[in-house]
């Protein structure tokens, strides 16, 4: 299982399942990472905490405790 924590900056995935129950999915699910939807990482902060995306035209910074949380293809 490959989950968007795995992707490399540059690539982009397409969101296959998500994890996680109540608040925090809903919270994702807010944020538009739905089923098939597709995510371009763009950068990751120095550190390694958090991940800048853009998902459906947006940027979004993302914690790698939440994106171990989306199962990409």
């Amino acid at each position: 299982m490959k989950t968007l924590k795995d992707v490399k900056v540059g690539e982009t995935a397409t969101v296959v399942r998500l994890y996680g129950e109540g608040p925090v999915k809903r919270r994702i699910m807010d944020m538009g990472i739905t089923k098939g939807v597709e995510i371009f990482v763009r950068k990751v902060a120095p550190l390694g905490d958090p991940m800048e995306l853009n998902v459906r035209g947006y940027e979004l910074s993302v914690r790698k405790t939440d994106a171990e949380m989306i199962e990409v293809n």
